[in-house]
C-alpha cells in the first residue's frame, strides 16, 4: 500500500534532516520526497511517498505529527488529490525509427527538449504512472539516463 503525506513544516534548517532521520530510525522506507516552499517563506512542504501495510502508514503519519517543526501532516490518497511527476528521459534514436519516437511523444504528452545526432532529451510531467507506461513504451529505443523528480500531490475540493 502506497501512503502520500502532504506535511507542512517550518521552513529552516535541518528540518529535513529530522524527517528523513525519522523513517531511518523507524526503518520506513521513502519511496519519494519533494520539497519546496510555500507562498509563506517561513513554511516549506514536503510530499512523502512511502509503502508499507496499513499499520505501517498510520505510523508514519502519527510519528509526523509528534515533530516540532511539523505544522500539519495530511495523509492523501490517489483518489482525492491529484499527483504528478517531473522526468527527464534520454533516448537512443536512429533515422529508422525516430519517426516512431516522436509520435510516442506526441500522443503521451511528452516534449522533446534536446535532439542530438544519436539520443533525445525528452521532458514529461505526468502522474507516476503514467510516467512508468511511457518509460517501457520508449525502452526498446534504448535508455540512456532518467531524471526523475519525486511526486508532489495537492488535494482536491
Amino acid at each position: 500500500m502506497k501512503g502520500i503525506f502532504s506535511v507542512l513544516v517550518e521552513n529552516q534548517a535541518g528540518v529535513l534532516s529530522q524527517i528523513s532521520g525519522l523513517f531511518a530510525r523507524r526503518g520506513f522506507n521513502i519511496d519519494s520526497l519533494a520539497v519546496g516552499e510555500t507562498e509563506n517563506h517561513d513554511v516549506s512542504s514536503m510530499t512523502i511517498v512511502s509503502t508499507g501495510d496499513e499499520r505501517t502508514i498510520d505510523q508514519i503519519e502519527k510519528q509526523l505529527n509528534k515533530k516540532l517543526d511539523v505544522i500539519k501532516v495530511r495523509r492523501l490518497d490517489n483518489h482525492s488529490c491529484v499527483c504528478m511527476e517531473m522526468m527527464l528521459i534520454k533516448v537512443s534514436y536512429s533515422p529508422s525509427n525516430r519517426g516512431s519516437l516522436l509520435e510516442i511523444c506526441l500522443i503521451n504528452g511528452a516534449k522533446i527538449v534536446h535532439m542530438g545526432a544519436k539520443d533525445m532529451i525528452i521532458e514529461m510531467h505526468a502522474a507516476p504512472d503514467e510516467i512508468e507506461n511511457f518509460i517501457e513504451l520508449v525502452r526498446s529505443f534504448g535508455i540512456k539516463e532518467i531524471q526523475r523528480t519525486g511526486t508532489v500531490a495537492l488535494k482536491k475540493e
